[in-house]
């Protein structure tokens, strides 16, 4: 687009993704798999291969810093010797400085609106005369989709997850030709050794029994056990799918979603009063205080009918939490850990608006939770310490000498 001066203007790319660091991590995959495919093919051979039309052989890697305008990128070079064509040198970094937003945009385009390998190998050549085949392209998308299977299919069953929390957001696609509303539905899991994992993500065309059915469905599939909560809003179809698959297990509804379902059953100009009173709700740790606040908070509330049967019949639904070690309360009284999530996949999602198709939208959307779960896992403090969970209990059931 040309500005006032009729000039071109510079892609800005920190506006455009939001987060210099997530470009940063995701354009180092991406070069770090682009090496990789072009080196197999420069050898003639993949990894430990065994074949006729072998040109050279690995010797070990060296790595290379490269700095860009999102950061600094760290690869691993893949070294070659007895090579008939001379030195192996990635061409995308041999054209790297004139041609780096060219590959950024394409690659950005490549993975977050799903176009074809052909037009993607068009984009890089006209921008930045790169040479990338449209197997290569291919083969990167197939690499990254089983990297989601894998994670998405994972046996469950090595350990339990007492807590799960799951919501949903909705994201534009493409279908048949017409735009639609597409639901993505996210489940977080907190495990026995207090860690959170995403344990499921999936596409479907609404936030119904049936798709949450098919999630929970899935999970006990893989050997999900031991789920003692569920977090998440009040839809009827997360209701019905927990009452169906999930007989026993406790539900907490979020007290973010009850505080703004309330706040629409009266004129705005009242949002902030009813904001701080519903926030003194909940303030207290003890059920029966909390239930004698919105009483009165109902009392004073009465020309608006629908809040106040709302605070009288519909509070006792977010106290599920009052039954937990105090430690745990605060973190699980509501969705607010995965909404953060959801916000962050937001700011990704936005750079495409409307995806090409369902395949596109689950590529991406995994791929970012992908990452979350791999950092989740390496993170030196873990989220809950389940201690007090199982000391409440011990002391729960112990004897009142065996207490003493």
């Amino acid at each position: 687009m040309a500005n006032g001066n009729g000039s071109i203007k510079d892609l800005d790319l920190q506006g455009l993704f939001r987060e210099k660091d997530v470009m940063r991590e995701f354009l180092q995959v991406v070069l770090q798999r682009l090496i990789e495919h072009e080196a197999d093919e420069y050898i003639g051979a993949q990894p430990y291969e065994r074949n006729s039309e072998r040109k050279a052989y690995r010797n070990g890697r060296k790595s290379r810093k490269i700095k860009t305008r999102v950061g600094e990128l760290e690869l691993d070079i893949p070294q070659v010797r007895d090579s008939v064509s001379g030195p192996y040198q990635p061409s995308m970094l041999y054209k790297w400085q004139r041609s780096e937003r060219a590959l950024l945009v394409a690659c950005a385009e490549m993975y977050f609106q799903g176009v074809s390998t052909r037009r993607v190998q068009k984009v890089l050549e006209e921008m930045g005369g790169l040479s990338l085949s449209a197997s290569q392209v291919s083969r990167i998308a197939a690499d990254i989709d089983e990297d989601l299977v894998r994670l998405r299919s994972r046996s469950l069953i090595h350990t339990e997850y007492p807590y799960l929390i799951v919501d949903a957001r909705y994201e534009k696609s493409r279908r048949n030709g017409s735009v639609h509303s597409t639901a993505v539905l996210t489940t977080v899991g907190i495990s026995i050794e207090g860690r959170r994992e995403i344990l499921d993500w999936r596409i479907a065309n609404s936030e119904s029994e049936d798709t949450w059915s098919t999630v929970f469905r899935g999970l006990k599939d893989r050997g999900l056990t031991g789920v003692r909560l569920v977090v998440s809003d009040a839809h009827r179809g997360i209701r019905a799918a927990l009452d169906r698959h999930l007989q026993g297990v406790e539900w907490q509804r979020c007290r973010v979603h009850f505080k703004r379902n309330a706040l629409r059953k009266v004129p705005w100009k009242y949002y902030k009063k009813l904001m701080q009173e519903l926030r003194s709700v909940f303030s207290p740790e003890d059920r029966k205080e909390c239930l004698a606040r919105a009483e009165e908070l109902a009392r004073q509330w009465e020309r608006y009918p629908r809040l106040a049967a709302m605070l009288r019949e519909e509070t006792e639904q977010c106290l599920t939490v009052c039954s937990l070690p105090s430690e745990h309360r605060r973190k699980l009284s509501s969705t607010n850990m995965l909404e953060r999530v959801m916000k962050d996949l937001k700011q990704r999602t936005a750079v495409v608006s409307i995806f090409p198709n369902d395949a596109s939208c689950d590529r991406l959307i995994g791929a970012r939770l992908m990452e979350l779960h791999e950092k989740w896992a390496t993170e030196r403090t873990r989220y809950l310490n389940m201690e007090h969970l199982y000391r409440a209990e011990y002391l729960e059931e112990a004897t009142p000498a065996e207490t003493l």
